[in-house]
């Protein structure tokens, strides 16, 4: 299983980006899907998460209001909706799953490659 993030880009700040989650083995309902970001020097971040049985959503009070996740279980894919951007936004985004609601980077597994979010002022 790998879940593989792709969508990012450079963005000026009040914009929007749309990042995907491919998942490339099965999730099941017990799955949880999350995203997280790092910035440079910092650590992983939780940002958002879905529950793959009941989509269930959870959300960083950082981005609430903003940002929304999605998923489509015929795809097994999992998306971020980013609105209204700031320059805080800027780091990689991942996606990884884990075995129930989780906020710990820890916790989740299948990391891919993350992919880059820029937003400039």
């Amino acid at each position: 299983v790998q879940l593989q993030a792709s969508g990012g880009g450079l963005v000026r700040a009040g914009g929007s980006l749309r990042l995907s989650c491919a998942a490339s083995g099965s999730l099941f309902s017990s799955h949880v899907v999350g995203w997280f970001r790092q910035a440079p020097g910092k650590d992983r971040e939780f940002v958002a998460a879905i529950s793959w049985g009941r989509s269930s959503t959870y959300y960083a009070d950082s981005v609430k209001g903003r940002f929304a996740i999605s998923r489509d279980n015929a795809e097994q894919m999992t998306y971020l909706q980013m609105d209204n951007l700031i320059p805080e936004d800027t780091a990689v985004y991942y996606c990884g799953r884990a075995n129930g609601l989780a906020y710990a980077p820890a916790q989740y597994k299948y990391w891919g490659q993350g992919t880059q979010v820029t937003v400039s002022s």
